[in-house]
């Protein structure tokens, strides 16, 4: 998932996207501490992507309140 989908999504989509993706992570933290992670990978691009949603999220709210 790329910045340009995240911009496009809604507020509701984000928050869901991010409950799932957290979630995701739990998930691999046990696959990779269990051994049976084979896409070491995919934390780090779960992890980013966590960032960038959270980024828009803040940018959202600043630019709420810098409008009102």
């Amino acid at each position: 998932m790329n910045t340009a989908d995240i911009r496009g999504m809604t507020d509701d989509q984000l928050k869901d996207e991010l409950l799932k993706l957290k979630k995701e992570q739990f998930n691999l933290r046990f696959q990779g501490a269990s051994g049976q992670l084979e896409n070491t990978a995919r934390i780090r691009q779960v992890r980013r992507t966590i960032a960038r949603i959270k980024t828009a999220q803040t940018a959202r709210t600043a630019q709420a309140k810098k409008g009102s």
